[in-house]
């Protein structure tokens, strides 16, 4: 039998997804949470909402660190935590919010790891040579990757495009990005051509009757994140970025429209970020751009 802990998490979290509109991503993170705590506190023969204190949160936080969790792991969870015991504070489930006072250490800020522009030629030369060939997956490979680095989404945003999220007339995508919202991003000219080429040869993969889905895997089905992983890790796994992921091509394209000349406002639009501070990581990222910076201000550059 559950705990009532466990069984107000389930509360929390349908809040979240029901109330908040968090995505589901981060839904099942937060629940994990809790339901790593509600185990943590069980074992305390703790069981009801109203005996969480303060020192048994911070006794579990540093049960969690010992199981040499990432301080990243260690901010999330302390943050799942502080929203799980606010959300019971509000529904007057314990007199005084537990939660308030925990903290956590602040989450290592590494730089994002950015593909070369000369390793991105070289994939995309490999990907258009598969693509002539006719074949509807290698076609349908190319104008992923061309949209990932294109319009720097995220790859779950991606995958849940469908026909109607894309304008032709425009060359804009309508994405659904974290909390529900969407935004409207611009894509160019060889991102077009892939589109254009890949609506001609999508019925090759026989979509089911009234499929909606943008991408289709082999099947005929909305094509998934792993698959869109497993693509993207394998033609970069060869170049000098190394072992990286779809998100990696988004840090890419962030830091290139930087390099470019763009607005630090204008490239939080585009990767939908709900905080400047969490765009202005990629201004720190291309020693090309601070060296540019050097030699046309500096009187003795």
């Amino acid at each position: 039998m559950q705990s009532e802990i466990a069984l107000q998490g389930q509360r929390f979290a349908d809040n979240l997804d029901a109330a908040r509109g968090y995505s589901a991503n981060t839904v099942k993170s937060y629940l994990s949470d809790v339901l790593d705590l509600a185990g943590y506190l069980a074992s305390k023969e703790v069981t009801q909402v109203k005996d969480i204190d303060l020192e048994l949160l911070r006794d579990w936080l540093w049960e969690v660190s010992q199981r040499q969790s990432a301080k990243s792991t260690l901010a999330r969870k302390s943050a799942a935590i502080r929203s799980f015991t606010a959300w019971l504070a509000a529904e007057d489930l314990v007199v005084a919010d537990p939660g308030q006072r925990l903290k956590s250490p602040k989450a290592d800020r590494h730089l994002p790891k950015v593909v070369a522009k000369e390793s991105l030629d070289d994939v995309f030369g490999q990907l258009k040579a598969l693509a002539s060939e006719g074949d509807a997956s290698a076609v349908r490979d190319l104008l992923v990757f061309e949209l990932l680095y294109a319009t720097g989404c995220r790859v779950s945003e991606l995958c849940g495009l469908n026909l109607v999220s894309v304008d032709l007339g425009r060359n804009i995508l309508r994405v659904i990005g974290k909390g529900s919202k969407e935004r409207v991003v611009p894509f160019g000219l060889p991102a077009r051509d892939a589109l254009d080429r890949w609506l001609d040869v999508r019925g090759a993969l026989n979509p089911a009757p009234g499929e909606q889905a943008l991408l289709l895997n082999t099947r005929g089905k909305r094509l998934g994140v792993r698959s869109v992983y497993q693509l993207v890790a394998s033609l970069l796994i060869n170049t000098s970025t190394g072992v990286a992921g779809p998100h990696t091509l988004r840090h890419t394209a962030a830091t290139h429209l930087l390099d470019g000349g763009a607005d630090l406002r204008a490239v939080q639009e585009l990767l939908g970020h709900a905080s400047l501070g969490t765009t202005q990581i990629y201004t720190h990222v291309s020693v090309d751009r601070l060296r540019a910076g050097y030699k046309n201000a500096h009187p003795r550059a």
